[in-house]
């Protein structure tokens, strides 16, 4: 198996732009997010299923997944969240673990999962898990700026989400990601060369000292 790290953050942290910097070094990276749009397009292998549970009208006129109108349910009703992650969380899983397979010739892999810590079924995945994380209200504007939504709907994806200080402490390594992109790139420089150090030994041992602590 080759060696996997998991990176995680939450919401307008900057986990793209730190996996960018990481694809860059020459690794394979494997993003949950981008699955999940490819098994909810129209024609997705998440589309029957996610019909047959809720109907047709949370679908769009193309047959894909209504990501806005399944958002403003999912947000409001814990029981349609756990079928919904019910239909997709294995498919993404089973997506990245062939992807992971696939990417044999990379140093190590690095599966971009937001729900890391959340999904028992994910955190199994990886070996090593690193965070990148910013002030909160770092949070909410980066978000808000990109994607149109309001500071009150920002914070309510947040609220949804494991608490920073959770986070922070269940992660092997962090990337502080608020003090520009020099600054970024020299610590993904940085945990690169450690993960090359890793992923090079035949045993991995989870006692090992992390290159980035937070």
């Amino acid at each position: 198996m080759n060696y996997r790290v998991g990176l995680s953050g939450g919401i307008g942290t900057g986990k793209t732009t730190v996996a960018a910097l990481f694809q860059e070094q020459g690794i394979a990276v494997i993003d949950s997010d981008a699955i999940s749009h490819q098994l909810t397009q129209a024609g997705g292998a998440a589309i029957p299923a996610i019909m047959q549970k809720f109907g047709k009208e949370y679908l769009n006129e193309l047959g894909a997944l209504d990501r806005a109108r399944m958002r403003g349910l999912v947000f409001s009703n814990g029981e349609a969240k756990q079928q919904l992650e019910a239909i997709m969380h294995p498919l993404i899983r089973a997506e990245m673990l062939a992807q992971a397979q696939a990417a044999a010739h990379a140093p190590y892999v690095m599966l971009v999962i937001p729900l890391l810590f959340e999904a028992k079924n994910f955190r199994e995945l990886v070996q090593r898990t690193l965070v990148v994380d910013c002030p909160e209200q770092t949070q909410v504007a980066r978000t808000v700026r990109r994607s149109g939504l309001t500071d009150g709907e920002v914070r309510a994806i947040m609220a949804q989400q494991i608490s920073r200080t959770e986070r922070l402490k269940l992660a092997d390594d962090v990337i502080c990601n608020d003090r520009g992109i020099d600054e970024l790139r020299a610590q993904v420089e940085n945990l690169h060369r450690f993960y090359l150090s890793r992923s090079s030994e035949s045993v991995y041992h989870p006692s090992g000292t992390p290159a980035q602590g937070g």
